[in-house]
């Protein structure tokens, strides 16, 4: 039952995002980046990561007033526990600063890959 509501939400979340997860995923989506394929709004252990990048463990997190860095901790450790690595990003700074969140991104997928960032 529990999965269930998880896909739920997840649905949910996919066709009611924020003008930062818009913006994000305008720049994520079909491979754009690096050739690195994300999805929206995975769901990791009991949690929903905003985006995704199975094949590299990439979780990116895009976070708004009602997150905090004590409250996304146990979150972080859940989604760490599942192999992934998750990048958080405040919903102003990818707003303001989206090129530099993405070469963030991208300096993640290099390293996930054995390569050098990107720079």
């Amino acid at each position: 039952m529990a999965k269930k509501r998880l896909t739920s939400l997840a649905r949910d979340l996919r066709n009611n995002p924020t003008e930062a997860e818009q913006r994000l995923w305008s720049r994520l989506r079909a491979s754009q980046l690096c050739g690195a394929k994300f999805t929206r709004q995975l769901s990791i252990g009991d949690f929903i990561a905003d985006f995704a990048c199975r094949s590299l463990r990439i979780a990116v997190e895009c976070d708004g007033a009602q997150h905090s860095t004590s409250a996304d901790a146990g979150r972080t450790r859940v989604i760490e526990a599942h192999g992934y690595r998750v990048l958080r990003f405040w919903n102003h700074e990818i707003l303001v600063n989206t090129e530099g969140v993405l070469q963030v991104i991208a300096d993640e997928i290099a390293l996930a890959r054995n390569q050098a960032p990107l720079r």
